[in-house]
């Protein structure tokens, strides 16, 4: 039993340090580092075996402690050539009520390559704000989806805070890649027009919207815990990693300050089941099944149908969801 145990960790740690050579040696040395990564794997693994034992164990002890702590070296850097709609950082000014946002993002996609860029300064009233929707945004099975947070004010206006990798321009997201320090974090601030639309419209991804079950006081300061971890995040630049600072998380560590009490669940990994996990810990709005607002909160039809009529996106995606009362001055997105 104790040598299956061994056999499995360093199973374990030889894949860890193989995909943690790919991802982050450079070139041309990375693939004579990780050659000799896996001969020393193979090696190890059959060592018991082996007359010289001794000196294969001290020869892997070595190698693992060096690359231990050529892995500490790694530092994230907020100094890259970043990708245009990850380029700029939020920032939050905060006096009173009153919240001044640099840097809010509102580009007018076209496609994936074809775009116009705007970084936008707005200003909100933290008294006017009225509600908070959770969207799931399924780009990869049932199982996986990208979580967003959307918070509206009396005014109509929407703000959508999401935590996304910081990707640079020649890379393209990899949940692998993501466990291996491949990945900034930046926490982006966005018009619903541009990062809800560019899910469905340009990318072609199947967008859940669910309101939330939150008081004034919750609403305030589940905000304004995203603009604190936009503020360490500009201050302080931070790896993104799949499994344990992604865009799931963030929102169950705010949810966390709110309910202390909320528990772990396999739900937080697999996000494409996180509005299940609201649902049972009674955050999504109330009276109806699961089914029910799931089914009345697909909003990617009224997406991809909208008609580009100016300020009225928001307002045509909620239309029937439950919870939301809609006030329109077109016919056809008033609420039923």
């Amino acid at each position: 039993m104790i040598h299956v145990v061994l056999v499995c960790l360093k199973l374990f740690l030889f894949a860890w340090g193989a995909f943690a050579l790919y991802y982050q040696a450079d070139l041309p040395w990375r693939w004579l580092f990780l050659s000799g990564w896996c001969v020393l794997g193979g090696f190890a693994l059959a060592s018991p075996w082996l007359p010289f034992r001794f000196a294969v164990r001290i020869a892997t002890l070595t190698t693992v402690v060096v690359l231990i702590a050529w892995w500490q070296t790694l530092e994230p850097s907020h100094t890259r050539d970043w990708a245009d709609d990850v380029a700029q950082l939020l920032q939050a000014e905060i006096k009173g009520d009153r919240l001044v946002l640099h840097n809010v993002r509102n580009f007018e996609w076209r496609s994936e390559s074809d775009y116009t860029p705007r970084w936008e300064t707005r200003e909100y009233d933290l008294q006017q704000l009225v509600s908070a929707d959770l969207l799931l945004s399924y780009w990869m099975g049932p199982a996986i989806a990208h979580t967003l947070v959307s918070f509206g004010f009396a005014d109509g206006r929407q703000l959508v805070l999401s935590l996304e990798i910081r990707k640079e321009r020649h890379e393209a997201f990899s949940a692998i890649a993501g466990f291996f320090r491949q990945y900034e974090t930046v926490l982006i601030a966005a018009d619903e027009n541009d990062i809800v639309r560019v899910r469905t419209n340009i990318r072609g991804e199947t967008v859940h919207l669910y309101r939330l079950a939150l008081g004034q006081a919750e609403l305030r300061a589940a905000l304004l815990g995203y603009l604190h971890e936009a503020d360490e995040i500009r201050r302080q630049p931070q790896f993104y990693n799949t499994l344990t600072s992604n865009c799931t998380t963030i929102v169950f560590d705010l949810a966390r300050q709110l309910a202390p009490g909320l528990p772990l669940d396999y739900r937080l990994l697999l996000s494409g089941y996180f509005a299940d996990y609201a649902y049972d810990q009674q955050g999504l709005w109330p009276g109806y099944d699961f089914s029910t607002l799931r089914a009345k909160g697909n909003i990617t039809g009224r997406a991809r149908a909208f008609d580009d009529v100016p300020g009225q996106f928001s307002a045509a995606i909620r239309r029937g969801v439950p919870g939301i009362s809609l006030i329109s001055t077109l016919p056809a997105l008033e609420a039923p």
